[in-house]
């Protein structure tokens, strides 16, 4: 009888370890379940990036390339020009990808989708979304710009800042800042469709 004890006894405890053994290792499948989920979690969006050809307009021979990409929520806009007259250029966002016209009217005002008044790019008082601002061209006529903004983006449902469909326009003069509602830029020389 007491062999018969002991024996019982003994098989008990098998079963209570073995059965200790197995919950370690599930709950060691579900620790790898769990750091799994966190690295795809964890993955960034892969940069959206796209070029636009800028054509020459109103009797100029400005051309150029302009470059726009978007990463965690920023968007960095970058063009070159050449056949500039040498000085300062405004440029802008205009409300359509349209260059068709030979003045490149067909592009539109300026891109003001919260109809704000013109202004110098994150003035207090205002600002078009589309009021990039000006830049320097060199003596042989080549000139760039550059910025970074949180305040467009490139497809994204947010109609206030998404730039597909609109137009950059480099115009013959300088923004004054202050003349509603152009800035007094004068002619549109250079034109390129922001289109994916």
């Amino acid at each position: 009888m007491k062999k018969l004890g002991v024996l019982i006894t003994a098989i008990a405890i098998f079963a209570f370890v073995g059965c200790k053994n197995e919950k370690k290792e599930l709950d060691s499948v579900d620790g790898m379940n769990d750091s799994i989920t966190m690295d795809t979690e964890t993955q960034k969006e892969p940069a959206k990036t796209l070029s636009v050809a800028m054509e020459s307009k109103s009797g100029s021979s400005v051309k150029g390339e302009a470059y726009f990409s978007e990463e965690d929520g920023t968007v960095t806009f970058e063009a070159k020009f050449s056949g500039l007259k040498p000085g300062t250029h405004a440029i802008h966002l205009h409300e359509k990808a349209d260059c068709s016209a030979e003045d490149a009217t067909s592009a539109g005002g300026h891109w003001n989708p919260t109809h704000a008044k013109h202004g110098k790019w994150g003035d207090a008082e205002g600002y078009h979304k589309g009021d990039i601002g000006n830049f320097e061209a060199a003596a042989d006529g080549s000139g760039k710009i550059s910025m970074q903004t949180d305040e467009w983006c490139l497809g994204c449902v947010d109609e206030n800042k998404n730039i597909l469909g609109k137009a950059i326009i480099v115009h013959e003069g300088i923004d004054d800042f202050t003349t509603q509602p152009t800035g007094d830029a004068g002619g549109r020389i250079s034109c390129g469709g922001i289109i994916k």
